[in-house]
């Protein structure tokens, strides 16, 4: 596979190449791969890296574009994209929502269903994405302002399964967002600017344009190290996450509310409450927050017939000892 030969091969064609052979997982050969091209610089530098290298990994690309008609200019974005696809010849897949989305948020939920659904309907594995390593930092400070535990500092992972067939890649986590920009301007890429990646209304954006660089004045490799500590975060997610479905297991009876406490009790507390939010997760219409899972990790050592109050949804945690229950 080895891609030096070729005349516009760059430094950074190299270090993604590396990337992939070290993680071979990610993006093996011959994979059906759907990437999700905004036309942004990240996802078009994404592209462009996935082309280059298809001769020798042999991969099936196409590009998916999802238009939110959160800016007046969407119709036309989405048709820029549709353009640069033809131009290399891939086949191109849109979905457009039904009414202007509102907030970063829904935005995402609707994005990653529809891309599920643009996978499953037309026969891809793997769902690629241009995030980067600032993408990476950015995430962590977002979601440490918010209040998030370790999962949510852990911020973007290399793979994650979206349904059964369908696997989340993001291969640029080792790249920087001054890289893309460059390889983009070397290249001549087209790309399309996004106006509201310049509103502050949006807090990922007061992030990459006020916090990230007041961090940098401080210490310039400071989205290194913050991608740095997500992927060492990452490892320790996922190492408790699979201590706690053990212990899970052996505190739940299946197919009923109950947690042993008894059981419970004798567990460290980061996988007390690990269990009671996998418990929560499992019973619960959504998934819980802190405040919610603390009111159970309460109950743990709490008086027989201590209860909480009531979940959305109207369900109560109480004990009935040596059981922590769910009921109506």
């Amino acid at each position: 596979m080895a891609g030096s030969s070729k005349p516009d091969w760059s430094d950074l064609h190299a270090k993604f190449q590396s990337t992939l052979r070290s993680r071979p997982q990610l993006l093996p050969p011959q994979e059906s791969l759907l990437v999700a091209v905004s036309g942004g610089q990240d996802s078009v530098c994404l592209l462009k890296l996935l082309l280059d290298l298809q001769p020798n990994w042999r991969w099936h690309l196409a590009v998916a574009h999802c238009d939110h008609q959160m800016r007046p200019d969407s119709a036309t974005n989405a048709q820029h994209v549709s353009e640069v696809t033809g131009h290399w010849n891939l086949s191109f897949y849109q979905k457009t929502a039904e009414q202007p989305l509102q907030g970063e948020a829904a935005a995402r939920s609707w994005r990653y269903h529809a891309l599920i659904a643009l996978a499953e309907t037309h026969g891809f594995s793997r769902i690629v994405t241009g995030h980067t390593k600032s993408d990476r930092a950015e995430t962590l400070l977002h979601n440490l302002i918010r209040g998030s535990g370790l999962d949510g500092l852990a911020a973007l992972t290399w793979q994650r399964p979206l349904t059964e067939n369908v696997q989340l890649v993001r291969p640029m986590l080792e790249i920087g967002r001054s890289q893309t920009t460059q390889f983009c301007q070397h290249f001549h890429l087209p790309i399309w600017e996004d106006s509201t990646n310049q509103e502050t209304r949006y807090t990922r954006n007061q992030i990459r344009l006020h916090l990230i660089p007041a961090l940098e004045a401080i210490n310039p490799q400071v989205q290194t190290h913050l991608a740095t500590t997500a992927e060492l975060l990452d490892a320790d997610v996922e190492y408790l996450e699979s201590i706690a479905k053990t212990l899970y297991t052996q505190v739940s009876q299946p197919n009923l509310p109950q947690l042993n406490r008894q059981l419970l009790a004798d567990a460290p507390l980061s996988l007390q409450r690990r269990v009671i939010r996998q418990f929560l997760i499992q019973w619960l219409p959504h998934a819980p927050n802190f405040a919610q899972v603390e009111k159970v990790t309460h109950l743990i050592a709490a008086p027989n017939r201590s209860q909480t109050d009531p979940f959305p949804g109207g369900r109560i945690a109480c004990v009935h000892h040596p059981w922590i229950e769910l009921k109506l």
